[in-house]
């Protein structure tokens, strides 16, 4: 990637890469190729990462600011949407430093890796000017990870496939603590698992709105709570005020609050050990609400 003529003035800009929650995950069948044949329902938090871009005309290539410990920078998922966004320019382009403020934990079912691919997908494309539609952004997404495609259209949405086939929706815009024991969760070991649901009734999107909600579940739930009893205690835990999930494959655990203050008197009372946030759910992502101030 080489520097554009006439050194392009630098231009920085940092936008949000907000963590989601899956409402509900249910793994319908497992497709020829290994893959497992979801259906859940997307919806993003108003808590995230942050995620700084400095064009740098001078150097043309694609660096962290920082790197992530313990992830390598030919792995990293904010490198690797850059580079995979760059080849779709046909003229040479400034380089760019990123900096990433983390606050969603590593592994945590909160998709703060996709998140992060996304945001570097979308601020890309405005800052390099590339012009590509939101069409465009999600399929490259596709090819970084199934989750990759929900945050660049930033609407919460019902998803189907591997998690790509989205159809938005608008559930209510509640709080949500969420709470992240104390251990990692590998998910393709979940996956992996004999013990694992995979066979859930396929149900329409209106059903997945009307009606109790307990009525969803995570399907990947109870395999997690026999392999990390972190998981299973925590959720005993926050099961005493009201209904509590896995987020994705975990470890990250939720429960749902009418208000504000009512998840902050639990929050509050958490058992020590286990870290978390209290956040409200949006349908619309906050990297898209930033972008259009930024219009």
């Amino acid at each position: 990637m080489g520097v554009a003529g006439g050194s392009p003035v630098s231009h920085s800009l940092t936008l949000p890469s907000p963590a989601k929650l899956n409402l509900f995950l249910h793994i319908v069948g497992r497709r020829h190729d290994g893959y497992h044949e979801l259906q859940t329902v997307f919806q993003f938090l108003d808590y995230g990462d942050d995620i700084t871009f400095t064009l740098t005309p001078d150097q043309p290539d694609i660096r962290l600011a920082r790197p992530i410990p313990g992830v390598p920078d030919d792995d990293n998922l904010i490198i690797r949407a850059a580079r995979a966004l760059a080849t779709h320019s046909r003229h040479s382009l400034p380089g760019v430093v990123i900096d990433i403020e983390k606050r969603l934990p590593m592994g945590g079912g909160l998709g703060g890796g996709s998140s992060n691919a996304a945001t570097t997908l979308v601020g890309l494309n405005h800052l390099w000017q590339l012009g590509l539609s939101l069409d465009q952004l999600a399929e490259i997404g596709l090819g970084l990870g199934a989750d990759v495609p929900v945050f660049v259209r930033g609407h919460a949405a019902f998803g189907e496939g591997v998690g790509e086939r989205l159809t938005p929706v608008n559930p209510p815009e509640d709080w949500f603590l969420v709470l992240k024991p104390a251990c990692n969760i590998n998910t393709g070991k979940i996956f992996s698992e004999e013990g694992l649901t995979r066979d859930t009734p396929k149900i329409k999107i209106a059903p997945a709105f009307e009606g109790d909600a307990s009525r969803y579940r995570n399907d990947c739930e109870d395999v997690v709570r026999q392999l990390y009893p972190e998981v299973h205690k925590s959720l005993e835990w926050l099961s005493q005020f009201g209904p509590a999930r896995l987020t994705g494959t975990g470890a990250c655990i939720f429960g749902r609050f009418p208000t504000e203050s009512a998840a902050r008197i639990i929050w509050e009372s958490k058992p020590s050990g286990i870290t978390g946030f209290v956040a409200k759910g949006v349908n619309i992502s906050p990297l898209h609400k930033k972008l259009t101030e930024l219009k």
